[in-house]
C-alpha cells in the first residue's frame, strides 16, 4: 500500500497558517503544559462561555496557499477597467515617487508602526508628520495644523462642529457653498441632523440672510469656479460667525493662502482639505489623509492629533503627540471629537512628496496642471463651446446643450471619464499624470476636426494663465530646510531610513498594545494595495469599470457576515470611531421609523474606549454610564437598574465584547435580552473580535450591530496611527438604514423607503483599496486557520498571565481564571513602595527593545498586554524575561539598594549619547542601563532621545519644524 502522502497533502494549501501563527507545534506543548491543559480545546472551554461558543465550523472556503490568492486577486482586478480619469470631484490621479512607495508604503519600518503615544521610540514617524504639519501651514497661512483627519467630507463636518462650539452666535445655522463637493455636503448633514444643527446651502457671496454661527467655501468650488473667499471671510468675522474654507492643496501652491484672506488679513479660522494629490493613489476612494488648519485661539478646540516640539530629559529637541494625545479616554463624552487615530501613513507619505519635490517642484506640477487646464478650455471655446467660468485651477466646465451625456460616452470609448453633472453641462479636472498628447483626443470627443484645426504648441505660445491677480500667491512656501535638501533619489532615500531606524515596529520586536492587535501583516496580503488595477480608480467611475472591486465587496461582505453571524455589511466608515459613530446612528435611524424617536439614551459601561461615548454625543444620544464590578463584569444590577430607569428612552447599550478588561463575561446573553426587553439595541464594540472569530459569533448572542476594526483583527496594518477601518455589520431589521451615497448609487442595495441614515465618509466604500488585505487573509486562513488564529491569540495571552503573575498581579481573569486575548497587570501597588510609575517601566522596557504595552488603559497605573497569535514563544518569553527582569530593578529599590529616584528606571530610556559621554554619574552600571539582557547584546536599538517632557511640550506648544541646527542636536 502506497504510505506517500497524496498530491493534495503536497500542495500543501494551508502553508500560510503556520507562516502567520507564531508558536510551532513545540511551542504549543510546552504552553499548554504551561497552563495545565491538554489541548487548545480545553484552554477555550475554560475562557469561553459554553452557551456561546460555535458548534460548528465556519462556512468559509478552504484555506489557499498565498500563490493561489495572488492569481485570485490579479483575476479580480483584471475586470476593473482603467481610464484616465477627468472626473475630479476631490479625487485626483497622482504620482506615487517609486522611492517612496518602496521606502514607505511598502516598507514594514513604516507602516506596522502604532500610534506615536510612546514618542521617544517614535521621533522618526513624528518628524515625517510634524513636516506634513508645516507643509499645510505654510500653505494654508494658518499658524496651527494637526497631524491628519481621515477624508475630506468628516473634515468639513469636523470644521462644523468646531465652529458650533467655538462661536459665540446662538443659532443652529451653519452655511455651506452650494459649489461643494456632493460627498462633503452630504457628510455634513448626516453630521448635523442629530445635533440639532441647520444646514443651509446656498452661495455666501450673494450675502447671508438671518444669524449663523459658521460658513464653509470651497476655494476652488466642486464645478472648478475660482471665487475670492476674503468678502465671505469677513462677513463672517463682522457678525461673530467662523469661517472655513475647503481647499485644495495644489491649488494652494499658486494661489493666496485662505490664512491671509479678509480685513485685514485676518484670515479663515479654519482651512482643510485632502492631501491625497500629494502622491496617495485614488485607491477608489481611499485611505487619504486629509489636512485641518486653524487659528491659534481656537488649537484647544482641533480635533485630531497635533504634534509638537518639546525636550527630553537632557534638554534637547523632541517631538511629541500634544494638547489632545487621548482626549477620548480624558474627556470621553465631552471630548471634541470621536476620532481616535486618522491616517498617519498617508500623512506621511503626503509630507515625503513635498519634500522631495520642494516648493520648486511642487510649483512646476501645479502650474503645468493648470496649464494643461488652460489650454483644454481655449480649445473648447476654438471649437465654439461655452466655458462656464473664467477663472478656475485644475477644472473646466463646458455647456454642450443637450448632448453631455453623448459627448461623456464619446469620451468613454476613447479611455477618458469625465463628470457629467446634467443634460447641458460636463467637466474635465486635469492633475499631474494628464499629458499634452491626451488633450487633443480629448478635444476630438467634442468635435472630430479638432485635431486638423487645433495647433497646442501654437496655443501655449498664446493662452494665459487665469487666475485673478488677487488670488495669486504671493509668500513663499516651504522655506524650511527639510523642504531643500532632499531631492535626489540617494539623499531621499537615506532620509526615510534615517527616520525609520528612529521608531520600534513590528519589524524590529513585538509590540504587545492591549486592545490594539499588533499581529503581522504579511507581505502577500500587503501587495495588492499598489497594484495599479486597484490603486488607480477614482471612486466615481461608473460601475461597470469597476467590477474587480464590485466582486470584492460582495465576497467580503458575505465572508465577514458568516464570520460575524450578522445579514449585511457596509464598509462606508474608514475607521473604527466612525464605525461606531455609523451604527448609533443606524440605531437611532430605526427608533425614528418606528415612531420611537425620543429614544436617545446610550447606556455605556464605565471600562468602555472613550471613543464610545464621544461617538454617542455625536450621534445625538443622551451618555449614562454603568458601573463596573470588583471583576471587571457590567455590574448587571447596575445595569439591570439604569435600563428600567431610562427604558422609555432607551435607545441602546454600547458593551466591549470581550470586555475592555480582557475577560468573556459569562452573562452577555442575559445582558441582550434584558436591553432588548426595555425596548433599546445592543451595540457591540469590535475591538477585541480577535478573540472571538471561529469561536463566537456576535450575531447569534444577540448584538444588533458591531463594527470590526479591520486594522487589528483582519490583518490591515496600524500605519503609525492609520489607516484604519471600520465597517459595521447589522441585524436584518437594521440594513435598509445602512449609510448610502450622493454620487453613487446602490451603495446600500436594501434601502427602504424610510431611508438610510445618510453618508458617513467622502467614499461609497470607505477605504477601498486596503479591503483586498482583509480578503487575502480570509482567503489564506480558511476557516480552520481563522479558528486557530484565535486559540492561539488566546494561548499567548494566557501563557504570559501566567508568567507575570508571580511578578505582577493579573487583574481581572474569567471564571476559571483565564483572560481573554489580553491580560491587564496590575502595577499600581508597586508605586507606594517604590516610586515606581507605570510610565517608568514603559520607559525601561525600551532600553530592552520593546514598545511598551498599553498604558494606564482601561484601570490607570496598569499595563494592559495583548501578544497576538503570530508572536511565537521566543519573543514572548523575551518580553515577560524584560517584564521580570525589570521587577528585579524595582525590587531593588523596594530594599534600598537603589535610590528613589536615582534609579535604572527613573532614568529611562537611555540614550547612546549617555554610552559615550565622558563622565558617568549614575549609581548604577552603564551595563545596566544600556545592555540589560542577552538579547539587547545581540540587536540593539538606540532610543534617539531621552524622556520627553510632557508638561514643557504643552505649555509652550510649538506645531511647526524646528531649525535644522536641532535637529543635529537631536542627532
Amino acid at each position: 500500500m502506497d504510505k506517500r502522502p497524496s498530491l493534495e497533502a503536497l500542495e500543501d494549501r494551508g502553508d500560510f497558517i503556520r507562516r502567520h501563527i507564531g508558536p510551532d507545534e513545540r511551542d504549543l506543548a510546552v504552553m499548554l503544559a504551561a497552563l495545565d491543559v491538554a489541548s487548545l480545546d480545553e484552554l477555550i472551554a475554560q475562557t469561553i462561555p459554553a452557551d456561546i461558543q460555535l458548534d460548528a465550523p465556519l462556512n468559509l472556503p478552504a484555506p489557499r496557499s498565498e500563490r493561489v490568492v495572488d492569481d485570485a486577486l490579479r483575476r479580480m482586478f483584471a475586470r476593473n477597467e482603467l481610464h484616465t480619469s477627468l472626473i475630479g470631484m476631490g479625487y485626483y490621479d497622482t504620482i506615487t515617487p517609486n522611492v517612496i512607495k518602496r521606502n514607505v508604503l511598502e516598507n514594514p519600518s513604516w507602516y506596522t508602526a502604532y500610534t506615536p503615544y510612546q514618542a521617544e521610540i517614535s521621533q522618526g514617524r513624528l518628524e515625517a508628520l510634524l513636516n506634513f504639519q508645516q507643509m499645510v501651514i505654510d500653505l494654508t497661512g494658518l499658524p496651527v495644523a494637526n497631524a491628519s483627519l481621515l477624508d475630506e467630507a468628516t473634515a468639513a463636518a469636523e470644521a462644523m462642529t468646531m465652529a458650533h462650539r467655538i462661536s459665540k452666535v446662538k443659532t443652529p445655522r451653519f452655511v455651506v457653498d452650494a459649489d461643494t463637493h456632493p460627498q462633503t455636503l452630504a457628510v455634513v448633514r448626516t453630521r448635523a441632523e442629530p445635533l440639532g444643527i441647520e444646514v443651509v446651502v446656498g452661495d455666501p457671496w450673494a450675502g447671508i440672510e438671518d444669524e449663523y454661527f459658521g460658513v464653509l467655501v470651497s476655494y476652488p468650488g466642486s464645478s472648478g469656479r475660482l471665487r475670492d473667499p476674503s468678502p465671505v471671510i469677513a462677513a463672517a468675522r463682522a457678525t461673530g460667525a467662523l469661517s472655513a474654507v475647503a481647499a485644495d492643496p495644489l491649488a494652494l501652491v499658486l494661489l493666496k493662502e485662505p490664512g491671509a484672506m479678509g480685513d485685514a488679513g485676518g484670515g479663515a479660522d479654519i482651512v482643510f482639505g485632502s492631501a491625497q494629490r500629494f502622491g496617495v493613489p485614488m485607491g477608489y476612494g481611499g485611505p487619504h489623509a486629509a489636512f485641518f488648519a486653524c487659528r491659534d485661539e481656537h488649537k484647544r478646540q482641533m480635533p485630531g492629533r497635533i504634534i509638537g516640539v518639546s525636550t527630553d530629559a537632557q534638554g534637547k529637541p523632541a517631538l511629541r503627540m500634544a494638547l489632545q494625545t487621548r482626549e477620548q479616554h480624558i474627556r470621553r463624552e465631552k471630548a471634541n471629537s470621536n476620532i481616535c487615530t486618522a491616517q498617519v501613513l498617508l500623512a506621511v507619505i503626503a509630507s515625503f512628496y513635498a519634500v522631495y519635490h520642494g516648493p520648486k517642484g511642487l510649483r512646476t506640477i501645479a502650474e503645468r496642471v493648470h496649464r494643461m487646464a488652460v489650454l483644454f478650455a481655449r480649445g473648447l471655446r476654438d471649437l465654439g463651446f461655452e466655458v462656464v467660468h473664467d477663472a478656475f485651477f485644475d477644472t473646466v466646465q463646458v455647456r454642450v446643450p443637450g448632448i453631455a451625456r453623448r459627448i461623456a460616452a464619446r469620451a468613454r470609448e476613447a479611455g477618458f471619464n469625465m463628470h457629467v453633472i446634467d443634460a447641458d453641462r460636463l467637466s474635465a479636472a486635469f492633475d499631474e499624470t494628464s499629458r499634452r498628447s491626451e488633450l487633443k483626443r480629448l478635444l476630438g470627443c467634442f468635435a472630430t476636426r479638432a485635431d486638423s484645426v487645433l495647433d497646442l504648441a501654437e496655443m501655449d505660445t498664446l493662452v494665459a494663465d487665469c487666475i485673478p491677480d488677487g488670488l495669486r500667491r504671493e509668500s513663499a512656501i516651504l522655506t524650511h530646510p527639510v523642504f531643500q535638501r532632499y531631492h535626489s533619489e540617494t539623499e531621499m532615500m537615506r532620509y526615510m531610513r534615517r527616520l525609520a531606524a528612529r521608531d520600534i515596529a513590528l519589524d524590529r520586536s513585538m509590540i504587545p498594545l492591549g486592545s490594539c492587535t499588533m499581529k503581522l501583516n504579511s507581505t502577500t496580503e500587503m501587495t495588492p494595495v499598489t497594484y495599479r488595477l486597484f490603486a488607480a480608480l477614482h471612486p466615481f467611475v461608473p460601475l461597470e469599470q469597476a467590477q474587480g472591486y464590485q466582486q470584492l465587496f460582495e465576497e467580503l461582505e458575505e465572508r465577514l457576515c458568516e464570520i460575524t453571524g450578522f445579514a449585511a455589511m457596509s464598509f462606508q466608515p474608514n475607521a473604527g470611531s466612525q464605525g461606531e459613530y455609523a451604527g448609533l446612528l443606524v440605531i437611532r435611524k430605526y427608533h425614528q421609523t418606528r415612531g420611537e424617536g425620543h429614544r436617545n439614551v446610550c447606556l455605556i459601561p464605565a471600562s468602555a474606549h472613550g471613543t464610545n461615548p464621544a461617538s454617542a454625543v455625536l450621534a445625538g444620544m443622551e451618555v449614562v454610564v454603568v458601573a463596573c464590578d470588583t471583576l471587571g463584569n457590567v455590574d448587571f444590577a447596575d445595569l439591570k437598574a439604569k435600563a428600567a430607569q431610562h427604558a422609555d428612552r432607551l435607545a441602546a447599550l454600547m458593551m466591549t465584547y470581550p470586555s475592555t478588561h480582557g475577560v468573556f463575561e459569562e452573562g452577555v446573553r442575559d445582558i441582550c435580552a434584558l436591553i432588548h426587553a426595555h425596548g433599546g439595541q445592543v451595540y457591540m464594540d469590535g475591538a477585541n473580535m480577535n478573540a472571538m472569530v471561529g469561536l463566537v459569533r456576535p450575531g447569534d448572542i444577540g448584538f444588533d450591530v458591531c463594527h470590526l476594526n479591520l486594522h487589528k483583527t483582519f490583518c490591515i496594518p496600524h500605519g503609525g496611527g492609520g489607516p484604519g477601518m471600520g465597517p459595521i455589520g447589522v441585524a436584518p431589521h437594521l440594513a435598509p438604514f445602512l449609510p448610502d451615497h450622493p454620487v453613487v448609487q446602490g451603495v446600500n442595495p436594501v434601502a427602504g423607503p424610510a431611508g438610510t441614515i445618510g453618508t458617513v465618509s467622502a467614499a461609497p466604500w470607505g477605504s477601498a483599496s486596503i479591503l483586498p488585505i482583509v480578503w487575502a487573509y480570509i482567503a489564506l486562513m480558511g476557516a480552520a486557520g481563522l479558528k486557530r488564529a484565535t486559540q492561539v491569540a488566546i494561548l499567548n495571552a494566557n501563557y504570559i498571565a501566567q508568567k507575570l503573575s508571580p511578578y505582577y498581579p493579573v487583574l481581572y481573569t474569567g471564571k476559571h481564571g483565564r483572560v481573554a486575548h489580553e491580560c491587564i497587570v496590575d502595577l499600581r501597588p508597586l508605586k507606594d513602595a517604590s516610586g515606581v510609575t507605570v510610565e517608568d517601566v514603559a520607559k525601561r522596557l525600551m532600553d530592552y527593545g520593546f514598545h511598551a504595552p498599553t498604558v494606564s488603559f482601561p484601570v490607570a497605573g496598569t499595563l494592559m498586554i495583548e501578544p497576538t497569535e503570530s508572536e511565537n514563544r521566543a519573543e514572548i518569553d523575551r518580553f515577560c524575561d524584560a517584564m521580570i527582569a525589570i521587577r528585579a530593578e524595582i525590587a531593588d529599590i523596594e530594599a534600598g539598594r537603589a535610590d528613589r529616584e536615582n534609579n535604572l528606571l527613573k532614568h529611562a530610556p537611555h540614550t547612546h549619547e549617555l554610552l559615550i559621554a565622558d563622565e558617568w554619574t549614575r549609581p548604577y552600571s552603564r551595563r545596566a542601563a544600556f545592555f540589560p539582557s542577552e538579547s539587547v547584546d545581540r540587536d540593539k536599538y538606540w532610543p534617539p532621545v531621552a524622556r520627553v517632557d510632557n508638561v514643557a511640550g504643552d505649555r509652550n506648544l510649538i506645531c511647526t519644524c524646528p531649525p535644522l541646527s536641532d535637529y543635529a542636536r537631536a542627532g
